[in-house]
């Protein structure tokens, strides 16, 4: 059985056992019964995928909301004070995921930056084309969203 399958019975279970089917509820429940198939591994038959995706998939959501806030506060503070730091560019990223949902995932997870919006993608899906607000340095742009949102995205999708 997928655990992931048997982790949401154990989550609906523990609602159960509790009389209460709110999402509180059903998160503590995950969550326990998460901790107890990880306990209980070794007799399942050793290390399951289960594990390293949940770990990989949250920390692309933890990185993302970090970066989603450092450049919030990056745009707010170009917007409200009278200097104008901002240098708008258009900058060429070479791609390194290779499937479609992880392009998507790349392009979304760039557009929902602040400060950041994907253009295009090449015709051979190798080049994203993406506007900066702040476009000073573009190899240090490209640099950032390679060993950034890119390699998460890659490491989330590849387990």
């Amino acid at each position: 059985m997928n655990l992931f399958v048997l982790n949401l019975i154990l989550a609906v279970f523990w609602a159960a056992f509790n009389g209460s089917f709110t999402l509180p509820s059903l998160t503590v429940g995950f969550v326990i019964g998460f901790a107890a198939l990880w306990m209980i591994q070794p007799l399942l038959g050793g290390p399951n995928p289960y594990f390293r995706r949940s770990y990989t998939w949250s920390r692309l959501v933890v990185m993302f909301h970090y970066e989603l806030v450092v450049s919030s506060i990056e745009v707010v503070w170009d917007v409200i004070t009278p200097t104008q730091l901002s240098r708008p560019g258009i900058i060429a990223v070479p791609l390194d995921v290779k499937s479609d949902a992880g392009i998507l995932l790349v392009t979304n997870l760039i557009s929902l930056t602040p400060g950041t919006l994907s253009l295009d993608i090449s015709d051979d899906r190798k080049t994203l084309y993406v506007h900066a607000m702040f476009a000073d340095d573009p190899e240090a742009i490209v640099r950032s969203l390679k060993t950034g949102m890119e390699r998460w995205v890659m490491e989330a999708m590849e387990t």
